[in-house]
């Protein structure tokens, strides 16, 4: 069953150029499409098109029903390589295909419309913006979960399908990081913007370093994380130790697992999420943002995730392994340590070496880099893609 548009406001009054914001995401908990709202929303009558109620200030929002999967398409066909048919026939593009239809009727086309993921982008061409559509790509799409040999065999094909058909055709395009840009351009000839997955600037200062040290971590509980490798460094250092995992219940087995794996372990406790609004100020209460993630995948080795950017907001020092776009910004603005791998025991041999007048300079380090590293700055890439799109729709051909 379609759900009926969400709307406010006056949108026949009103003069502003129409945007519409795709994701087959639950979009309130989307730190990354909240960003493009909040950036462009006193500009531009934006609607939305995803799951979950409307963000706030948008004028429209097209919900797609919990119940349909965004993810599903039919195996056979993907595995006799019929893929515009597997895209046509998924459960999700019927679904937003019946919403747009049913909130478009007597309107005028969007303006610009920003497809995010590879996933919304022929649905988005299709609607023929007067202005183009912008392809936000949030990770590498045909290597996302290369280390499962089925997905290697019938999901990354279709992504590769996707892109080398449809790719060229969005106006413009940007990704997460420098890493992914550079073979978005090698493999599929896409010329991507950088627009890191920065948070909003928080007018905080360093806390004291605290006894015990305070290490903290928010993020997915997701097996592939391998989160065990802070609670198993916090069991190995000599040193005296606190961590506090604000986690989304993902994987529920997995993060039981985990909680069991901690029973003995006081001193690492679980919190409930935290919006993404108020992670800043509950992040701030620790010293040291940790995030240790083995590069099982191509998006895993190159990862560069909104915990980054909230940590430096949190004034907080940062431990990070050695993921190439992570650790060029730790060394670049002396944020803290780079790990010479992935395991425990480094984590753990770290934390043993580390001095409190070191945490400290961390902390003071972050709070100098804020601004720079702010949404405020870096998001600003959105923004004149977007205008340059918005200008081309109002200029007669």
């Amino acid at each position: 069953m379609t759900e009926a548009p969400v709307r406010s406001g006056d949108q026949a009054g009103d003069p502003r150029p129409r945007l519409l914001v795709m994701a087959w995401s639950p979009l309130r908990s989307d730190a990354r499409v909240l960003r493009q709202i909040s950036l462009l929303a006193d500009r531009y009558a934006v609607t939305t098109l995803g799951y979950g109620e409307a963000p706030e200030g948008v004028v429209e929002h097209l919900r797609i029903p919990d119940a349909v999967v965004h993810w599903h398409k039919d195996r056979r066909l993907l595995a006799l390589r019929r893929f515009e048919r597997a895209y046509l026939d998924a459960p999700v593009t019927r679904a937003a295909r019946a919403l747009l239809d049913a909130a478009g009727q007597g309107r005028p086309p969007f303006d610009v419309v920003i497809a995010n993921d590879a996933d919304t982008l022929p649905l988005a061409l299709d609607l023929a913006p007067a202005g183009g559509v912008h392809l936000d790509l949030h990770e590498y799409a045909s290597r996302q979960s290369e280390e499962s040999w089925r997905w290697r065999l019938f999901v990354a094909p279709y992504y590769r399908w996707l892109l080398r058909r449809h790719g060229s055709r969005a106006a413009s395009v940007s990704t997460v990081g420098r890493w992914l840009a550079r073979e978005y351009r090698r493999e599929f000839g896409l010329e991507c913007s950088v627009v890191p997955n920065a948070a909003p600037y928080a007018d905080l200062a360093p806390t004291p370093v605290g006894s015990p040290l305070r290490l903290v971590h928010s993020g997915l509980a997701r097996r592939g994380r391998s989160l065990h490798v802070m609670v198993d460094a916090v069991r190995a250092t000599r040193r005296e130790v606190s961590l506090d995992l604000y986690l989304m219940p993902n994987d529920p087995a997995y993060l039981e697992e985990l909680r069991e794996s901690t029973r003995d372990l006081p001193q690492v406790r679980f919190h409930e999420p935290v919006p993404p609004n108020q992670l800043r100020e509950v992040l701030a209460a620790g010293d040291l943002g940790v995030f240790v993630l083995p590069p099982v995948n191509f998006n895993y080795r190159f990862t560069l995730p909104n915990k980054f950017f909230d940590f430096v907001q949190a004034r907080l020092g940062i431990i990070v392994g050695p993921s190439p776009e992570m650790a060029d910004l730790v060394r670049e603005h002396g944020l803290g340590v780079v790990l010479d791998d992935f395991t425990s025991a480094s984590l753990a041999a770290t934390l043993d070496g580390l001095t409190d007048a070191q945490v400290v300079a961390f902390k003071g380090a972050a709070h100098a880099a804020a601004h720079e590293l702010s949404a405020q700055e870096q998001v600003r890439g959105w923004a004149d893609a977007v205008d340059a799109l918005a200008e081309r729709a109002r200029t007669p051909r």
